[in-house]
């Protein structure tokens, strides 16, 4: 089961108390505040794990707290700190504070860290407030609690190319034709429930495609399934339209699906995108393309049949080529 949204609940450890303590040497009849420190609580931090694929764990788990710190001991002796709790969760969760929405992290990359609630810290024993003025403190700070704070949890996909279009486009067929993923492949609509990834290659370059769940029009609303992946589009490079060339109208499916995405994220339109019609085996060999809504910003329109091959070449050459200038365009900025 694929589950790309959890919210669950943190508290940090609270620090260890102060020591309250005298010495007792028998050398020294008038031994003065010994008490050391509470040791910290244990903070609790995220860490991205490639070789998690959902956040199932979290829908059973919800409430995870640090340790506390030792309290301090005689002779000045510190409490021992305690450990910090680490969360692992898969690459391309982003964590958001549940009551402000705070952006907390991102995590995208392997072993990547952030702190989501801070330990607290630990309390004075009562040498720390020895003065000339005061030389026998009877008293020490108890320690500080940890943070507590709810947070929401939020997988998005992380693939260079995303594959967008109506129910039964034909996305699954075309992604286990050209890629190395097995997704569900049927005649009804919404056969894919999750979404797909698999890694396309040509020679010695790839790139990673995901197969987003059919989108229908208000999927922006959450009409369908739309809300549920529209997600996992915001982070590819590239967007591939599949329409489906024996519907009665597909340049009207290319007006809704981008009508969708803009309603969605504004940035969406701003991604590199082309055109694939989808199912030419269906049509006469001589047909020709039907013309869309302000093609010429797309970096490429053609058609394909998945089933015959028909095409499948040209496309994954287009898409290989500017995939790699994107990344190099990334890596300039």
């Amino acid at each position: 089961m694929f589950v790309d949204r959890a919210q669950i609940n943190l508290t940090a450890g609270e620090g260890g108390k102060g020591m309250i303590a005298f010495r007792r040497e028998a050398h020294n009849s008038r031994g003065g505040p010994s008490g050391g420190r509470g040791g910290a609580g244990g903070s609790i931090y995220f860490e991205a794990d490639e070789g998690m694929a959902t956040l199932m764990d979290f829908r059973y788990q919800r409430d995870y707290r640090a340790e506390r710190g030792a309290h301090g001991g005689g002779n000045n002796r510190t409490g021992r700190g305690a450990e910090d709790l680490v969360i692992r969760v898969p690459s391309g969760t982003v964590i958001r504070d549940a009551a402000s929405g705070e952006l907390i992290g991102d995590l995208t990359v392997q072993g990547e860290r952030v702190l989501a609630a801070r330990g607290g810290r630990g309390g004075r024993g009562n040498e720390s407030f020895a003065s000339p003025t005061r030389q026998t403190p009877d008293f020490a700070e108890d320690g500080e609690p940890g943070e507590q704070r709810s947070v929401v949890l939020e997988l998005k996909l992380i693939a260079d190319v995303g594959l967008v279009g109506f129910p039964n486009a034909g996305k699954s067929t075309l992604l286990s034709r050209i890629s190395d993923s097995h997704p569900k492949i049927a005649d009804y609509p919404f056969t894919t429930l999750t979404p797909n990834l698999g890694v396309v290659r040509s020679g010695m370059d790839s790139f990673v495609a995901a197969d987003i769940p059919g989108l229908i029009e208000g999927a922006h609303s959450g009409k369908g399934l739309g809300l549920e992946f529209l997600r996992h589009i915001e982070r590819t490079k590239i967007l591939v339209f599949l329409l489906d060339i024996s519907a009665s109208e597909p340049e009207e499916q290319y007006r809704i699906l981008s009508a969708e995405l803009a309603q969605y994220s504004p940035e969406l339109e701003r991604k590199p995108r082309c055109a694939v019609f989808t199912k030419l085996d269906l049509l006469p060999p001589d047909s020709r393309l039907p013309k869309l809504e302000n093609e010429a910003e797309l970096f490429l329109v053609c058609g394909i049949s998945a089933v015959s091959g028909l095409g499948l070449e040209r496309l994954v050459l287009a898409l290989m080529e500017k995939v790699a200038r994107e990344r190099a365009a990334e890596k300039v900025t």
